[in-house]
């Protein structure tokens, strides 16, 4: 099974890509795009979009895996991530690829074993997992990476049931 993880956001946009074969990881590409801050949000959309759209076609992945969102006190943060997130599952569905979304304390359980996981100790266990020489960076890329990792590793019902 191979896996695109997107940790969705405008500014920055974590993306990885791992292949699972008997039980075993691999990474197979990872790390993040930006958009200006100035830009306009529709442009910043569109860049999210065609830059998923374009990792699906290059890797024909199984699967997609996103984060879902996380209603901080900011409510601007959380719209903005929130359309983020539409751009993703708007190219995932272009592409005809199933599209699972996964609460950040559930992909930190699976990583590390602990909800509530700081962002430092997620990129060593990531690190870890696939064998990598060096920690995913930027933390983007790690958590794209720990949400395909907690996709791929999920047992066959628990995904379906989670559709």
């Amino acid at each position: 099974m191979k896996v695109v993880g997107i940790d969705p956001g405008t500014a920055a946009c974590g993306y990885g890509v791992v292949q699972e074969s008997g039980g075993r990881l691999r990474e197979v590409a990872h790390g993040c795009w930006s958009t200006p801050a100035g830009q306009d949000t529709v442009l910043r959309l569109k860049t999210i979009h065609d830059a998923v759209a374009a990792l699906i076609n290059e890797h024909a992945p199984d699967a997609v895996a996103l984060e879902e969102s996380y209603v901080g006190a900011d409510a601007r943060i959380a719209l903005s991530v929130g359309q983020a997130r539409g751009a993703v599952l708007v190219a995932a569905a272009n592409a005809g690829v199933d599209c699972r979304e996964y609460a950040p304390a559930r992909v930190k359980q699976a990583i590390c074993g602990y909800g509530r996981a700081e962002k430092a100790q997620m990129q060593r266990m990531v690190k870890m997992i696939l064998g990598l020489a060096e920690p995913p960076k930027p933390h983007h890329a790690a958590d794209a990476l720990a949400v395909a990792i907690c996709h791929a590793l999920s047992p066959p019902l628990l995904r379906a049931a989670s559709g």
